[in-house]
């Protein structure tokens, strides 16, 4: 029997206000990640991907329908139960980083493990793992400040994943990035499946979801159309 999947949304649907002034953002949202599968996201502004993300972790509920993060339904999870279950399993990439400016690098990555209860110095010591990671082992006391765009995204791919969360999601985690740097950033979210989290990735470029293993499209909030990712050397050659 194959095992559950790591996420999976049945029949999501997220509407905002009501009567004629009713928005619908999602409707009726089937989908599914496994362990060691990057599904990526795509479709016009306004199709629903940033909500379809928002839902996935928890940071907001659906209308109706329902979320299962590794074996948890997320509507039967207390609020604090909710905020560990975010804390442990899942990791967040954001396009403006949401790093905290008075916190080094080191300090922004250990911080999700101190608030778990992790002994500052067992947290320090994984963070300075993660931030080697991603080839920044030598920037752990800088402030984000004096760090360039791509190794503020550096360090917020080592929160995400830090601690061995086992789902990430990355919202546009690109979008700020010269090609270079946003190749380099992919590269380290396709590593860190392939040593088996699951991760959805919310993307407009289809370079980027070249990565990915699956590519579903949104449109006016619903599943579309799916396909399998073309191979990144085919599409960067």
């Amino acid at each position: 029997m194959s095992a559950a999947p790591l996420l999976r949304l049945d029949g999501v649907s997220v509407q905002y206000g009501s009567g004629e002034t009713a928005v619908t953002a999602l409707s009726g949202v089937d989908l599914e990640v496994d362990r060691g599968e990057l599904v990526a996201v795509m479709g016009a502004s306004g199709s629903g991907k940033s909500t379809l993300l928002t839902v996935a972790g928890g940071l907001a509920a659906p209308t109706s329908g329902e979320v299962i993060v590794d074996g948890e339904w997320l509507s039967s999870l207390s609020p604090k139960r909710m905020a560990a279950l975010r804390r442990r399993s899942l990791g967040f990439v954001f396009q403006d980083f949401n790093l905290i400016p008075v916190l080094t690098a080191l300090e922004n990555v250990s911080l999700p493990l101190e608030l778990d209860g992790w002994r500052t110095r067992r947290a320090r010591s994984a963070a300075r793992d993660a931030l080697a990671d991603v080839d920044l082992a030598d920037r752990a006391s800088h402030f984000p400040a004096d760090l360039s765009g791509g190794q503020q995204q550096r360090v917020a791919i080592a929160r995400a994943v830090v601690g061995d969360r086992s789902l990430v999601l990355a919202d546009e985690p690109t979008g700020a990035l010269d090609s270079t740097t946003g190749e380099a950033v992919l590269r380290m979210l396709r590593e860190r499946v392939d040593a088996g989290a699951g991760a959805l990735l919310v993307t407009h470029d289809a370079r980027h979801a070249a990565w990915a293993d699956r590519i579903v499209f949104l449109r006016d909030g619903r599943v579309v159309d799916e396909s399998r990712a073309a191979s990144v050397e085919s599409v960067l050659a």
